[in-house]
């Protein structure tokens, strides 16, 4: 299996990769403007046609509480853009605290502040495809 882990943001999207369907690593942050998710894509499809993708991993934002908000339906339109676009198996995955998870892992690096606003996006993508893979390898 080769994945890519991907974390939507407001004006990002944070991705990770896995070649191997055992390791995920940050791969990349894409910038946009919030409105259109065309460059998304288009930049998603190199990525996607470069590594021979077969599954894509997108976090879902539930709050707390298991509702979902305004992130949660931003990243459900985003699915179905994704679904439009390529013939792939999209998977959604709980993504609560992974910013937080992907803070920690950075600080716990000795990644300075500078350096953690720059990757924040693709390590809680990684930790995204990383808690996908590990439900896999355990079914």
């Amino acid at each position: 299996m080769r994945a890519l882990g991907l974390d939507l943001g407001t004006k990002t999207l944070g991705v990770a990769i896995s070649l191997s369907g055992i390791l995920a690593n940050p791969y990349k942050t894409i910038f946009y403007d919030g409105t259109s998710y065309e460059p998304l894509i288009k930049e998603l499809k190199t990525i996607i046609a470069q590594n021979n993708i077969d599954t894509l991993v997108l976090g879902l934002p539930k709050n707390m509480d298991n509702s979902l908000g305004f992130a949660a339906e931003r990243s459900l339109k985003f699915k179905s853009a994704l679904e439009q676009n390529f013939n792939l198996e999209v998977v959604l995955i709980d993504e609560r605290l992974t910013t937080t998870e992907a803070e920690k892992f950075l600080l716990a690096n000795d990644m300075s502040r500078k350096k953690r606003k720059n990757v924040i996006d693709s390590a809680a993508a990684m930790i995204i495809l990383d808690t996908y893979l590990k439900m896999k390898g355990n079914n």
